[in-house]
């Protein structure tokens, strides 16, 4: 619901402990190029 309302994935990452960009992206089934430019787009 976060990464729908924000598109912010760095801070999905934070909140469900992931090290790892891949395993946010694979958990919540979106297109990794999309995920990865909005996360590096994003400061936390």
């Amino acid at each position: 619901m976060i990464y729908k309302r924000t598109s912010n994935l760095r801070a999905v990452q934070i909140l469900l402990g992931h090290t790892k960009i891949e395993s946010t992206v694979r958990y919540l089934g979106v297109d990794i190029e999309d995920a990865l430019a909005l996360a590096e787009g994003t400061e936390i």
